[in-house]
């Protein structure tokens, strides 16, 4: 008989084919707070022996004595030519470019094929967890080899050696009573409709494009936490080269006759449905002027004389007395739908530009603040951007520093503040790259919570261009778009074959964080704030800051268990 090697191991190890990860512990515990995800992976392999076998043996996968039905996921290992920038540290999984474990895909028909001396591995969660009785279950999961295979031409083969092979792990889950209470951290990763109406060759805001969308929209909150979505009311203005166009995507219809407007807010509406039905609590409009410095209005088209045509775009500076018109009419107009609609002034974020900075932008910045904040008073205006001088001013109220520059910030004790990361936090700081371990991403959760963080932001939910949206990629074999950021760096989900998203293992562990977010405010509002911070310090010596973290996948672990201990006594 040949010999296989099938264990568990924990959602924080990257199963990379020639490494034998760390097996849990059989029968290992873990504690199971509701309205968490827990995950675990099966890791397998055939040893290479001198007898070969005569195929590929398939082996189905099972889990039972759990509370609720396990969901079965393939790791796939995707392609990542640009691991990291040149300004890294030596806390990545490779800096070579490799092939790394980072897609998730429905195990087809529960079966896996253990290869020679190549490690796999498949996810497998319980989402529906909340929907179990407390108490502690006894899971098996069993690899078994199946007794025939058949052929492309009908016939049958069997494999003697291989035939009646079974591996039963064991792991313990103990579902806790209380749920956890409601996600208070405000999450947007943008949300790029436009890429989807382009990958998948359909018009933009057509019937097609619409269930696109509510697929892409559906697990949002549910999944990965994202409680605040980018909202196109008229094409965002980010990551486009100076002169040239993203498709349009305009929720607005409008009509213009001279400086005098009126609204269509039909599509907007249907929008805030699907937000609604999902979960979403906050929409985020899209920014009112031009990234990277605020000079120019974004693009806005309307029917002019029953003609569509661009009306604001590059050619129009930040500072038009005709915008400024513009917005005395749209944004009253768009709050009072909004509001209508379901999301009040305190439930709508608004944008001026994305990430100023320098002394030069300055004054465009306040220029353009000048033209809209009136406008919106009472509802929260954030803006990524890392230049304290901003802040300082008196700019900018909520800040959104990148975590690798938020300490002058946080010296500032800004109440509310918010933070971002993405290509350029590579050295030290948590990120989300596909050449990072897991427990990089996850310690956001942490620190988020140790510095009373209130939102997070990040660029890409679904962004499947390369830089400045000069071409369409292929995610699945451009995970960085064309060498223009560290892989994993512009997308959180993969664009599925049946018009549907799929997960990444990225997108599980940033939950995971959020929901460690959750755990040590439910100990807070148990046991008190101390209680919680010596749970995060226990086991973990010094200063704990955004560049200084637990990195091992015990810490994490470690921490629910000990959270578990507070809850249950």
């Amino acid at each position: 008989m040949y010999s296989y090697d099938f264990f568990l191991t924990g959602s924080l190890e990257k199963v990379l084919p020639a490494k034998r990860n760390r097996p849990l512990s059989d029968g290992k515990v873990m504690p199971v707070f509701p309205g968490t995800i827990p995950a675990f992976q099966l890791v397998y392999a055939r040893r290479t022996s001198e007898k070969q076998p005569p195929f590929l043996t398939p082996f189905t996968v099972s889990v039972e004595g759990a509370p609720v039905k396990a969901v079965l996921r393939s790791v796939e290992a995707v392609p990542v030519d640009f691991p990291a920038n040149e300004k890294s540290d030596s806390g990545y999984i490779t800096h070579e470019p490799a092939l790394l474990p980072d897609l998730l895909v429905p195990l087809a028909e529960d079966k896996i094929y253990p290869q020679p001396d190549l490690y796999q591995s498949v996810w497998i969660d319980f989402p529906n967890i909340t929907a179990a009785q407390k108490g502690v279950y006894n899971i098996t999961v069993k690899a078994t080899a199946d007794d025939k295979v058949i052929f492309g031409n009908g016939d049958e083969g069997r494999d003697n050696e291989a035939s009646g092979y079974t591996a039963e792990l064991h792991l313990t889950l103990n579902v806790l009573g209380e749920a956890l209470p409601p996600q208070r951290l405000l999450h947007t990763q943008w949300f790029h409709t436009d890429c989807l109406a382009n990958y998948y060759h359909v018009e933009a805001l057509s019937e097609e494009h619409w269930n696109i969308i509510e697929a892409f929209m559906e697990p949002m909150m549910s999944r990965y936490g994202i409680n605040t979505v980018l909202t196109p009311v008229f094409t965002p203005p980010l990551d486009t080269a100076f002169g040239t166009e993203r498709p349009t995507i305009q929720l607005v219809d409008i009509i213009a006759q001279g400086d005098s407007y009126t609204f269509d807010f039909q599509k907007l509406e249907r929008w805030c449905g699907l937000c609604k039905k999902y979960g979403i609590t906050h929409l985020e409009i899209a920014h009112l002027f031009s990234q990277w410095g605020a000079k120019t209005t974004p693009k806005i088209v309307a029917k002019t004389g029953g003609i569509e045509k661009k009306i604001f775009g590059w050619d129009v500076p930040a500072g038009s007395p005709a915008y400024r018109k513009f917005l005395e009419q749209f944004l009253p107009a768009l709050r009072t739908a909004c509001e209508k609609y379901g999301f009040d002034k305190e439930h709508t974020i608004f944008h001026v530009s994305d990430e100023p900075h320098g002394a030069a932008q300055i004054a465009n910045y306040k220029l353009a603040k000048a033209q809209m904040a009136d406008l919106v008073e009472g509802s929260l205006i954030v803006d990524a951007l890392s230049d304290f001088s901003f802040y300082k001013e008196g700019l900018v109220e909520h800040p959104v520093p990148a975590n690798d520059a938020i300490t002058p910030f946080l010296e500032a004790k800004i109440p509310g503040l918010w933070v971002y990361y993405c290509v350029g936090q590579s050295y030290r700081v948590p990120n989300r790259f596909i050449a990072l371990p897991s427990s990089r991403s996850r310690a956001m959760g942490v620190l988020m919570y140790l510095y009373n963080i209130a939102g997070f932001l990040q660029w890409g939910y679904n962004y499947y261009y390369s830089a400045l949206s000069k071409t369409l990629i292929n995610p699945f074999l451009k995970t960085g778009g064309l060498k223009d950021w560290p892989a994993g760096d512009p997308f959180l989900v993969y664009p599925g074959e049946n018009r549907k998203p799929l997960s990444s293992i990225r997108g599980e562990v940033h939950r995971e964080s959020l929901e460690d977010m959750r755990i040590l405010a439910m100990v807070e509002a148990k046991a008190g704030r101390d209680a919680a911070l010596e749970i995060i310090h226990q086991d973990f010596l010094g200063e704990l800051t955004f560049d200084n973290y637990p990195q091992e996948p015990s810490y994490y672990t470690g921490l629910r268990e000990r959270a578990a201990k507070i809850l249950e006594a």
